[in-house]
């Protein structure tokens, strides 16, 4: 019943990030197509953990985790960089 669970939450997961996908090639504006990165970052993270989850494996946790430090970080440079030109003052 749980391998059901899970690969029914991995189908929504990917169809999330197929219109996440469509949100970032489409957005109006260039604020659109950050949110939808970040939330591309987010719902990977959530594809990687169930995944590890399927396989049984703890290596994937430790991915998810440091894509989350990467993503986090990666966002907030992309902001500032749009905001001010410059990422390092």
């Amino acid at each position: 019943m749980i391998g059901i669970a899970l690969q029914i939450a991995m189908a929504c997961v990917a169809l999330a990030l197929l219109f996440n996908g469509w949100r970032l090639l489409k957005g109006p504006a260039l604020g659109d197509r950050i949110v939808a990165l970040d939330t591309m970052v987010i719902n990977a993270i959530a594809l990687i953990v169930l995944v590890g989850m399927i396989g049984g494996t703890a290596t994937f946790f430790e991915v998810a985790l440091l894509l989350a430090m990467v993503g986090f970080v990666s966002t907030i440079a992309y902001c500032k960089f749009i905001l001010r030109g410059d990422i390092v003052e």
